[in-house]
């Protein structure tokens, strides 16, 4: 089937790293199908209007539209939907639109239903629409998702926390549970030198809810009481902040903060450590979670949001959230050997059989059927 990609978030200029979650998405379906990508985005320093970059990333045709960005938020949000429409007309029709988070941008996929007869499914990431922050998500964000949830064809929420959660906001349109995928080729169990020290890692977008200095002040505390340990600290966020604080503890000898790095890249780290720490406040799912298991590294993990549905015996540790005793206790136990986790390649295979993305793609390929036209052959 011919399958256009829209999403509210992805990788641009402006933010290389903003929703590369859904770029992976694409990437599994074009192994079935024939997929491009148009994505808007407004850019406070462009003076032109509107900008095209059209190029071929990964194989998929993805073009991004710069629109000129300024202070009115209607007046962006004009833009952005003419942005939509130019970059729609550069496009091959598609059979089937796969918007992704339920923003004010997927009303372009509305409008091409209504004005095309396309239709059009929508991939779920965002953590405003879990039951725990919907008290404090604007009553205008939510108005618009259930509107644009009751034109979509099907809903697949990254986790059933997600799913439940949009039930509650009284979404009724059919939902199935797809996850975020891994990209196994990338992310393998590779042989590191040994080291007695223990290595623990954290990459993120390194925003407060991920609580990346509580993570350091942990490791801290271990090296003050005699553990042999280090940590890997990075992201794409404010690094700056964690360095001041790693010299203030004088721990740079064990504890090394870096800033934004490739996809490859974080692999290599995730190879190099031998666990991944993620001490969020709340996460749809964390696809580093799935990552680390993809190089037979175990996780441990808050039991926030869909968290609790990725972290099995014997693959991670679930302890509670903000409980830095808890963190500080889990870590020492793994240190000293006190649990059992499965083999490496046990880790790997759960990744391979359930989040791959040859499974993804067979799993969006079953609903696109359901709903679209299938391709003659």
């Amino acid at each position: 089937m011919k399958i256009l990609f829209i999403s509210s978030w992805f990788p641009n200029k402006l933010e290389p790293t903003n929703g590369n979650f859904v770029q992976r998405h694409a990437e599994a379906v074009a192994l079935k199908h024939e997929v491009e990508i148009l994505h808007t985005i407004g850019d406070f320093k462009q003076t032109e209007n509107f900008v095209f970059d059209d190029k071929i990333i990964n194989g998929i045709r993805t073009l991004v539209v710069y629109y000129k960005n300024s202070k009115n938020p209607l007046q962006n949000f004009l833009r952005r939907m003419n942005a939509y429409k130019m970059g729609f007309s550069k496009m091959q029709k598609p059979e089937l639109v796969h918007g992704n988070v339920l923003h004010n941008n997927m009303l372009f996929a509305v409008y091409l239903k209504k004005k095309y007869k396309i239709p059009f499914v929508i991939s779920e990431h965002w953590t405003a629409l879990q039951e725990e922050n919907l008290a404090k998500t604007s009553a205008n964000i939510k108005r618009i998702a259930k509107f644009i949830a009751k034109h979509a064809d099907y809903i697949f929420p990254v986790s059933e926390n997600l799913k439940k959660s949009l039930k509650m906001l009284g979404i009724k349109t059919p939902m199935k549970v797809i996850s975020n995928v891994v990209n196994t080729d990338v992310f393998q169990i590779r042989q590191t030198n040994g080291n007695k020290s223990t290595r623990f890692l954290h990459v993120s977008s390194l925003i407060p809810r991920k609580r990346p200095d509580k993570i350091i002040e942990t490791v801290h505390q271990l090296k003050v009481n005699g553990y042999d340990v280090s940590l890997e600290i990075g992201g794409d966020g404010d690094t700056a902040t964690l360095r001041r604080l790693v010299q203030k503890l004088n721990a740079e000898e064990y504890i090394s903060v870096f800033d934004e790095i490739s996809y490859a890249e974080v692999a290599e780290k995730m190879q190099a450590s031998d666990c991944f720490i993620l001490f969020s406040d709340n996460e749809t799912q964390g696809c580093v979670i799935l990552e680390s298991y993809a190089c037979g590294k175990p996780v441990i993990a808050t039991s926030v949001g869909g968290v609790p549905e990725f972290i099995k015996p014997g693959l991670g540790i679930l302890i509670e959230k903000a409980n830095e005793q808890e963190l500080y206790q889990s870590m020492q136990n793994f240190i000293e050997n006190k649990i059992n986790f499965n083999k490496p390649e046990v880790l790997r295979r759960f990744v391979i059989e359930n989040f791959s993305k040859e499974i993804i793609s067979n799993q969006f390929t079953e609903v696109y059927i359901k709903i679209g036209k299938p391709a003659i052959a």
